[in-house]
C-alpha cells in the first residue's frame, strides 16, 4: 500500500473501540449513515476473525477499513479502476476489474471486496480470479447492498440475492463460510426517507440526519432487532459473506 504513512479514516471512524459511519458528511451523506454503521459492524468482527497473511483490496478506493485490517495482515496490496470516482493516492496498481487481474496464482491469503461487486458488468469472472489469487485456505470477505438506491452511474448494475451469492461461491470453487443479511425492513425505510429527505431545499441534510439517527436508535433497542432480524429474510438491505479457498 503506497503513502500508508498519511492514511487517514475517511468512510469508517474508530469511536471508543467500534468501527462506526464517518459523521463527515463529504464522506458519507446523512442518509447514508445507518447502512455504513451495519457494513462497519460485520467487518470489525469479520476482519479479526479471518483476515490475515498478505491481503488484497479489490476497488480499495480511499481504502477506508485499513485501520480494521492492518494490524491483522502482513502485507497490503490496493488495486482500483483508473479514474475511479474515488480516487487515491494509496494505489499500488490500476486494474480493470473484469478482466485477468496481474497478479500470480495463490498470491493472497485475504480479498476484500468492499460495495464493488454489484459494479462489476461479469461478475462470475471476477469471482473466478479472486479464487485463482487466493492461496489453499485463503478467504475472500464480501458485502454488497441490496434494497438500496443507485449509486456511481452509470455503473451500478445489479443488486444480488442471498442466492446468487451463494452460485458465485459455488462456481468459483469456493466454501462459503458465512452469508448474513445486513438490516432489514427498518433500515430500508429509513434509507428510503433519509435519501428522499436529502433533495429538501436547505432542510434535507437536516432531516436525514434525525431519521438516520432515530432508525439506528431503533434498530439498536430489543423491539428495533427483532423487527429488523424478521425482516432481514425477505427483505435484505444488503449482504455480509466470507469464502473460503479449500
Amino acid at each position: 500500500m503506497r503513502n500508508r504513512d498519511s492514511w487517514t479514516e475517511t468512510k469508517f471512524a474508530f469511536k471508543q473501540g467500534k468501527l462506526v459511519s464517518s459523521l463527515d458528511p463529504n464522506e458519507v451523506s446523512p442518509g447514508s449513515r445507518v447502512m455504513v454503521n451495519l457494513v462497519a459492524e460485520a467487518y470489525q468482527s469479520a476482519l479479526a476473525a479471518h483476515c490475515r497473511g498478505r491481503l488484497l483490496d479489490l476497488g480499495c478506493g480511499k481504502v477506508p477499513l485499513y485501520a480494521a485490517y492492518r494490524d491483522h495482515v502482513a502485507d497490503v496490496t490496493c488495486v482500483d479502476w483508473a479514474d475511479s470516482l474515488h480516487g487515491s493516492q494509496y494505489l499500488d496498481k490500476e486494474v480493470d476489474l473484469t478482466g485477468p487481474l496481474p497478479f500470480a496464482d495463490a498470491e493472497f491469503d485475504t480479498i476484500l471486496l468492499s460495495d464493488v461487486l454489484e459494479h462489476v458488468p461479469v461478475p462470475l469472472d471476477l469471482w473466478i480470479e479472486m479464487a485463482r489469487l487466493l492461496r489453499p485456505d485463503g478467504k475472500v470477505i464480501v458485502n454488497v447492498p441490496f434494497y438500496y438506491g443507485l449509486h456511481e452511474q452509470p455503473h451500478d448494475y445489479y443488486r444480488y440475492t442471498e442466492f446468487a451469492l451463494r452460485r458465485f461461491v459455488s462456481l468459483a470453487g469456493l466454501k462459503l463460510v458465512m452469508l448474513t443479511p445486513l438490516g432489514g425492513a427498518p433500515e430500508i425505510i429509513a434509507d428510503i426517507v433519509s435519501k428522499n429527505a436529502m433533495k429538501i431545499p436547505r432542510i434535507g441534510a437536516a432531516l436525514a440526519r434525525v431519521c438516520q439517527h432515530l432508525a439506528w436508535r431503533f434498530v439498536r433497542t430489543g423491539f428495533g432487532r427483532r423487527v429488523s432480524g424478521a425482516t432481514a429474510e425477505n427483505f435484505p438491505f444488503g449482504y455480509f459473506l466470507v469464502a473460503q479457498k479449500a
